[in-house]
This record gives C-alpha cells, sequence and structure tokens, in this order.
C-alpha cells in the first residue's frame, strides 16, 4: 500500500470569490492542500477551529464584513500559532504601516503568479520554524528561496523536493544517511538528497526520537525492528553503530 505524502494545508481568506478560486486551483496545481477559502474573518476563524492543523493562511487584507484581514490576523496572533501572508493589491502607507504591527511571515502584492506565491509560502515557513517573522513587510517581489532548507514545525518536518516542500511526519522518517558533504532522507514517501551535513539536519529532528549510531547515520528509534553485534534492523535495512556510539545506543534496548 502507497503511502499518501502529507502536503502543506493551506486556509484562503479572500472575499473575492472567482479570485479565491483561481488561487485555489493553482495551489492545488502545484502540489499545495487548500482546506478551504473563506471570504470573511468569521468565517476564516471557524474554518481555523475546524481545521487546527493547518499550516499556514493567505489572507487578503481587505476583506468585507466588520473585520478586515489585519485584524483577523490580530486574532489568529493572539488565539493560534499559526503563520500567515497578506495578499493585497494595496500599497499606501497607512495601510503598510498597520499590518506591519501584526507581523505577517510574507506579504505579497496582487497580481502574482505561481512561482511568487509558492516561493513567499516557503519563506514564510522558514520565518515560522525559526521562530524569526519577518518584522518589517517584504517590499520586492522577487523572493530568492534556499535551495536546501528544511524546516521543522509541529510533529513534521517539510523537506524540499523539486520546486516544493513536502511534508513529512518524524514518525514516517527511517534514518539520515550521511556522504562527505551530502545528506539523505529516507522516509516512506522516498529519499530526499541535501547538501548540508548531516549534523545540521539532525539538529531539527527530536532527540528523543532519533540517534545518531554511526559518524554517517541517524535512526529513527521508534522503527527499529531488532538488532544483532553492531548493526540495527530497520525492516530489511541494517544500520551500523560505531563503537563511539555503541554505549548510547544499546543502553536503550532491553534484553531478556
Amino acid at each position: 500500500m502507497i503511502t499518501p505524502i502529507p502536503k502543506v494545508k493551506i486556509l484562503i481568506v479572500e472575499d473575492e470569490i472567482l479570485l479565491a478560486q483561481d488561487i485555489s486551483n493553482r495551489l492545488t496545481a502545484i502540489e499545495y492542500e487548500v482546506i478551504g477559502t473563506a471570504p470573511t474573518a468569521i468565517k476564516a476563524l471557524k474554518l481555523i477551529a475546524e481545521n487546527p492543523d493547518v499550516d499556514i493562511i493567505l489572507i487578503d487584507i481587505i476583506l468585507k464584513g466588520n473585520l478586515d484581514g489585519i485584524e483577523l490576523a490580530g486574532l489568529i496572533n493572539a488565539k493560534y500559532n499559526i503563520p500567515f501572508i497578506f495578499l493585497t493589491s494595496h500599497s499606501d502607507n497607512q495601510l503598510i504601516e498597520r499590518a506591519k504591527g501584526v507581523y505577517p511571515y510574507a506579504y505579497i502584492l496582487k497580481p502574482f503568479n505561481d512561482k511568487q506565491v509558492s516561493t513567499a509560502i516557503e519563506l514564510a515557513l522558514l520565518n515560522f520554524s525559526k521562530k524569526t517573522p519577518e518584522k518589517e513587510l517584504l517590499k520586492s517581489r522577487n523572493f530568492n528561496a534556499p535551495d536546501n532548507q528544511v524546516l521543522q514545525i509541529k510533529d513534521s518536518i517539510f523537506l524540499k523536493k523539486d520546486h516544493h516542500f513536502e511534508r513529512v511526519p518524524f514518525k514516517d522518517i527511517y534514518f539520515l544517511k550521511a556522504d562527505s558533504n551530502y545528506c539523505t532522507v529516507h522516509a516512506k514517501s522516498g529519499r530526499f538528497m541535501y547538501s548540508m551535513v548531516l549534523k545540521k539536519i539532525e539538529a531539527e529532528l527530536p532527540s528523543n526520537q532519533f540517534l545518531r549510531t554511526h559518524r554517517s547515520y541517524v535512526v529513527n528509534i521508534d522503527l527499529v525492528n531488532g538488532f544483532e553485534g553492531n548493526m540495527l534492523f530497520l525492516g530489511e535495512k541494517k544500520i551500523p553503530v560505531s563503537k563511539a556510539h555503541r554505549k548510547d545506543v544499546f543502553k536503550l534496548f532491553h534484553t531478556i
């Protein structure tokens, strides 16, 4: 049975129905999961309450109803821990100053293309995962997203594949293997290769679940199903345990 690849979950808050549907279709086409669209702040709050695992929210600053997008963002900041991106065709100074006060994780001027919105989402996820929200609105639409970013949010890690991020739950990662200056993450949904040292990706993983067994390997100890000598078994895969790490590794396993 093939395990579905978890996708980044997005809520769109836009009062122009046709535009909201167009954004939804475009995001779906580039491998994001749109959990819903909301024309008002009240509807958006209802959808957030029903979908607490939403990863990011796209919010039009100008919304119909009693609350505009900036006021909605303030409520999200107060009650939830979810990053958001502002969408707007307005650029007047007073509006921008108000928007700065709620610390958006990115900002996109309409009209925008698929690459711009995808890159803004990646940038927002990066800022959120590092807990460093943008203190200034992004004034440029020419974003340059890093090619080798590892984003950790909630119980998952977002790994870049081709031109988008794939959500990989920690429980679905088998092990990491280093090869010189490259590191490969082996997971149920496939392999992800990065041009970075093993230690950097290891730092993004929960230490109570992932353990270094060798200078070239980090293993998900919850998925170890056996061991023999200096080898751990993960299904049919054998992972070496070096002398330097043997004591820390095998003290986790109780034998009778």
